[in-house]
């Protein structure tokens, strides 16, 4: 803490007192090399904080875009939609909402590596059909 305590209170006062900064705009122009060359750590600092400022204050303003969720599906179409009879389905059929399936829209347990990854808890759209006894 010691040095700390001295690079602000001492040497970083008498550094900026030795720097040879002129009292008018015009004086910048009688300025020596060796004195651009002393003035150039301050005008480097101040360029890189105007930047951090500035891009922190620009980078507020911007949206920041939502994930996408289907990555390499029917990409060339506007919107993906899969129609079924429903008297094709079967007594049991499995969706996937995960959209990482080989099958898709037809589940293949793909969401298994998908909540792995991602921490996620995704699963399948279940329908079944329960079977009706006659009485």
């Amino acid at each position: 803490m010691d040095s700390i305590h001295n690079l602000f209170r001492v040497f970083l006062p008498k550094y900026l007192r030795s720097l040879p900064i002129p009292k008018t705009a015009a004086g910048y122009a009688s300025l020596s090399g060796e004195d651009w060359l002393n003035l150039s750590p301050v005008f480097l600092t101040s360029i890189i904080f105007v930047y951090a400022l500035f891009q922190t204050l620009c980078n507020r303003r911007k949206k920041i875009p939502k994930p996408k969720v289907n990555y390499t599906i029917q990409k060339e179409d506007t919107k993906v939609v899969t129609q079924f009879d429903i008297e094709d389905l079967g007594d049991k059929i499995a969706f996937c909402r995960c959209w990482r399936s080989k099958k898709f829209p037809l589940c293949d347990g793909s969401h298994n590596q998908h909540n792995a990854e991602a921490r996620d808890n995704v699963g399948p759209l279940l329908l079944r059909r329960d079977a009706v006894e006659d009485n």
